[in-house]
């Protein structure tokens, strides 16, 4: 009985691949006689009413991602195969879809752009479906696919941006969107699977392919920098083993935009990726953490552009204050640091992020740095822009900061009254003067006696001031006269005496 069971295995297999042999050189050749037609027509038939497997080329579909799998004909619905059937025409459509179109030159014909975003929306829809089965092939073929549409290099940019940092021209949108687009959701679909095995991807998706997404953040399009940095955050998230690459990564490009070339789209989408990070740092922070803050965060503070991440640089350092309120010292002397002098734009924005830190600052952390961070503020009370006068004594009428200055007055109320004065006697717009005289009032019922003092001191400083200024005044006068007699006497002419002939006459 076994020997009639094995003995009828070969034979078989022998008819399966004459079948198959027979059925692909039908397909090939065209025989004359009536037979050979007939079996044409036949396998024609039965090719296009059901779903039949072919062996595709391996110059369309390389070994390496179909290896040990039949490829089905691409061009077929989902719908129209069998559900063993389905991941193999999964795989062939992804390949598919590795040939890149020309969007540039609206010459050429749409007819293969149509059949490959056709595809890309089915590809989409059967794994949103969560009928996809990501085993190694299809982690490879997904990753293929999507590296050959998306990975590719930019034109140089000669844009400038504009002092305030806002880009003054209107974002440049990518004419081949339409199939991007398909490409970031089936690559957002892909990463987000719930069933994905990360330790196989991670293979794949590795730090080659990371460095190539994040050199897409250079796109001048903002809606796929938006898609880029939901995928992203999802690798962040998916893929622990490669946290620590990408934190670094980040870091690197954001030391060539700060130190280097001060160019860069996506500087807010990553820093709105990392926004979310630093929020589930554990506590207490590590110190790579805290590196990042110190060399990558606040350093961001000195380019032009600021304005354009200046709501994303914040929240970030907010977060780090918030998980460590110690950072508040070094925050703030880096804000001081970069603080901007002619920029009255950018050192509004100062402003809001230092009241934001502010409010989370202690008191023993304040006293470290009260007295270069106050006199900065009496600089901004003075400020002719009136904006910025407006904003510093607002952000002296925060309750957190005004129970900070009530505690330490002794040591801030004779660095802020001299500015106050200046202000109420010199300064040009109505609405800083009346501010001026509330801060005055305010100040007087915190402590008038601290008040009258200052007053007295500011008022022997000015004696003082006008003393020296007038023994100058007498010294370039006195000098002045000095130089104008030498002058004159320089102008006498002298007379000569003639001088003896040594010749004998």
């Amino acid at each position: 009985m076994l020997k009639q069971i094995l003995s009828k295995l070969p034979r078989k297999s022998q008819k399966s691949d004459s079948l198959d042999s027979a059925g692909i050189d039908s397909g090939n050749h065209t025989s004359n006689s009536t037979n050979g037609v007939q079996c044409t027509n036949i396998g024609n038939s039965i090719s296009s009413r059901l779903s039949v497997v072919k062996r595709v080329s391996s110059a369309v579909f390389p070994a390496s991602i179909m290896a040990g799998a039949e490829a089905v004909e691409p061009n077929l619905s989902f719908k129209d195969v069998s559900n063993p059937q389905k991941q193999n025409l999964f795989i062939s459509k992804l390949n598919l879809c590795c040939e890149v179109s020309d969007f540039t030159d609206p010459e050429k014909t749409t007819a293969e752009q149509d059949l490959k975003r056709q595809t890309l929306i089915e590809l989409v829809d059967f794994v949103s479906l969560g009928s996809a089965k990501f085993n190694e092939t299809a982690i490879s073929a997904v990753c293929k696919m999507c590296a050959t549409n998306l990975f590719r290099v930019f034109p140089p940019k000669y844009r400038s941006s504009s002092a305030s940092g806002e880009a003054e021209d209107e974002p440049m949108f990518d004419p081949a969107w339409s199939n991007l687009q398909l490409v970031y959701d089936l690559l957002l679909h892909f990463i987000s699977y719930n069933s994905l095995d990360a330790k196989v991807a991670k293979k794949y998706v590795d730090h080659s392919f990371i460095l190539r997404l994040l050199d897409l953040f250079e796109s001048e399009d903002p809606r796929e920098r938006d898609c880029l940095k939901t995928i992203l955050h999802r690798i962040y998230g998916k893929f622990m083993v490669h946290r620590p690459f990408v934190r670094k990564a980040v870091s690197n490009i954001i030391y060539r935009f700060v130190f280097e070339t001060e160019r860069h789209s996506g500087i807010a989408e990553l820093l709105e990726i990392f926004g979310s990070i630093i929020s589930g740092f554990a506590t207490p922070l590590k110190e790579e953490h805290k590196m990042f803050l110190w060399r990558a965060l606040i350093p961001l503070h000195k380019p032009k552009s600021v304005g354009v991440y200046h709501q994303q640089l914040t929240y970030c350092v907010v977060q780090f204050v918030d998980k460590d309120p110690k950072l508040a010292n070094s925050v703030i002397k880096g804000l001081l640091k970069y603080w901007p002098v002619t920029n009255s734009q950018k050192e509004l924005m100062f402003i809001s992020e230092l009241e934001e830190i502010l409010e989370m600052t202690s008191v023993a952390e304040f006293q470290k740095l009260m007295v270069p961070l106050f006199r900065r503020i009496a600089c901004c009370l003075n400020s002719f822009h009136y904006q910025v006068a407006e904003r510093a004594h607002l952000l002296l009428n925060n309750e957190h900061i005004l129970n900070l200055v009530t505690h330490n007055r002794q040591v801030i109320f004779p660095l802020i009254f001299p500015a106050v004065e200046r202000n109420s006697q010199n300064h040009w717009n109505h609405a800083v003067l009346n501010l001026t005289q509330n801060m005055r009032k305010m100040l007087c019922e915190m402590d008038e006696e601290l008040v009258l003092s200052c007053q007295h001191r500011l008022e022997e400083e000015n004696s003082q001031l006008s003393e020296a200024s007038e023994k100058r005044k007498l010294t370039w006068e006195r000098l002045e006269t000095a130089a104008a007699s030498k002058s004159t006497a320089a102008n006498i002419i002298r007379p000569v005496k003639p001088a003896a002939c040594p010749v004998a006459c």
